[in-house]
């Protein structure tokens, strides 16, 4: 059977101090076709929705992405690449070359170092531990950023070239070369919104060199930063770590990371243990959406098995201000508890991850309570 190019569309618009950006796509679903949106600040994390409520014949597919584009085209977006001038369904075939292709993302051969989870009973060995030092978790996205010869990346988990925000890419690309990072780097950290909390060197001068040593390093590139990259701080003594922890459990923190001093940046994660740990004060699982709960405001959620089968855990409202994910995203869900063959207890929908694939949601993750509540 022969491909076919399906159309897809990107829209810029950057009137009044706005800089916003809306992609649609069709897709193939099934034995028919779906419109998909994602739309937002530009270099942001899009927010994404379904613009059909089923999968209809390719030309019905086409017209609602026309639709679509003539309506942004009248709120001021201007076609990525393409002449701002309108068009209609039937003019959609010869203007199929003024659509931008959906992007594949460009792979690198970097990854980040991953994290094992602890166990609140474990936390004691932590805190005593003066090779293990402590900083603050934070609720964002896994993001590194890469400088070489002068050009700023985003990198996600899986290695994929990301954008990102405007104002994090301008503070790091004004970074200037230190005795210690003389040339290209990349930072490890946390995206969250329009701000890149940075905890590690993954590569740079004295990359391979212990925790201790890399973060000295990155002290000395921290004192360039502006307010869109923060350098997290790091707690050593058992009596600083305990102090910081109480605080961060008052004020809500999503948990915090142990790292041992004097341990090498090893990408990937490890079967078990590590050199790098962490410790959730709030459960909250990766999951994948199964499908729309009929017409409600709430989507079923799987979770993967060690037998690589997917498992309902239940189901989560989405909240009505966001659009509903669709089937297949992974979503990030808060809960109180698990319950071994039943569902995750008082969900709460946390967002749409775009830095995760279907490995990380896997039952593992959960917190489990020995009985079902009554």
């Amino acid at each position: 059977m022969d491909t076919i190019a399906l159309p897809s569309a990107v829209l810029y618009c950057a009137e009044g101090g706005s800089d916003k950006e809306y992609r649609a796509f069709v897709e193939a679903r099934g034995t028919g076709f779906v419109v998909t949106a994602a739309w937002g600040r530009r270099g942001t994390t899009l927010q994404t929705g379904l613009k059909t409520p089923a999968a209809v014949d390719l030309p019905t597919a086409e017209k609602t992405l026309a639709k679509l584009v003539r309506e942004k085209q009248a709120k001021g977006y201007l076609l990525a690449g393409g002449p701002a001038r309108p068009f209609t369904p039937a003019t959609l075939g010869s203007d199929r070359q003024n659509f931008t292709p959906r992007e594949s993302v460009e792979k690198t051969d970097i990854r980040p170092q991953l994290l094992n989870g602890i166990d609140e009973s474990d936390t004691e060995l932590y805190l005593t531990g003066p090779d293990w030092w402590m900083q603050q978790k934070f609720d964002g996205q896994r993001r590194l950023i890469r400088k070489t010869a002068g050009t700023i990346a985003g990198i996600n988990r899986t290695g994929g070239i990301v954008p990102l925000p405007k104002a994090v890419a301008e503070a790091a690309q004004t970074v200037p070369a230190t005795e210690q990072v003389p040339g290209d780097w990349v930072l490890d950290g946390e995206l969250v919104g329009e701000v890149f909390f940075a905890f590690d060197l993954a590569r740079g001068a004295g990359v391979a060199a212990c925790y201790s040593q890399r973060l000295l390093a990155l002290q000395s590139m921290a004192g360039q930063w502006g307010g869109a990259i923060r350098l997290v701080d790091c707690h050593r003594t058992e009596a600083e770590k305990r102090a910081e922890l109480a605080k961060m459990i008052e004020a809500g923190a999503e948990g915090v990371v142990f790292r041992r001093a004097d341990a090498p940046y090893t990408p990937g994660r490890p079967n078990r243990g590590g050199d790098v740990r962490k410790l959730k004060f709030i459960a909250s699982a990766s999951c994948l959406v199964a499908g729309p709960n009929g017409d409600k405001r709430s989507v079923y959620i799987d979770l993967i098995d060690p037998r690589g089968s997917r498992v309902n855990v239940g189901k989560v409202a989405i909240p009505g201000k966001l659009p509903i994910p669709p089937p297949g995203a992974i979503i990030e869900v808060q809960y109180l508890y698990a319950y071994a063959g039943g569902c995750l207890f008082q969900p709460v929908y946390q967002g749409q991850r775009d830095d995760l694939d279907d490995r990380d949601c896997k039952i593992g993750q959960l917190k489990f309570k020995a009985v079902a509540p009554d």
